[in-house]
């Protein structure tokens, strides 16, 4: 039963990273990578939204691998 599922559950679960990979907002500091002078950009804290975001994309990202980890086993 629980093999007929997972794909279901490993489809839900890719949507919704890429979704909160999306909505994060990239830095404004591309400058830096191009020889700007942007110190600010090392040290950035996250707040609000932004926080919640990084932390669902991370729980998401190991929610994805052990689903996977587990179709792995069950084959």
């Amino acid at each position: 039963m629980a093999s007929g599922v997972l794909p279901y559950i490993q489809v839900v679960l890719s949507v919704l990273l890429i979704a909160c990979i999306l909505l994060q907002q990239t830095g404004a500091a591309l400058g830096g990578a191009f020889g700007g002078d942007n110190f600010s950009a090392g040290y950035h804290t996250r707040r609000g939204s932004e926080k919640v975001l990084f932390y669902a994309s991370i729980l998401l990202g190991v929610l994805l691998a052990g689903s996977a980890f587990v179709a792995l086993i069950l084959k």
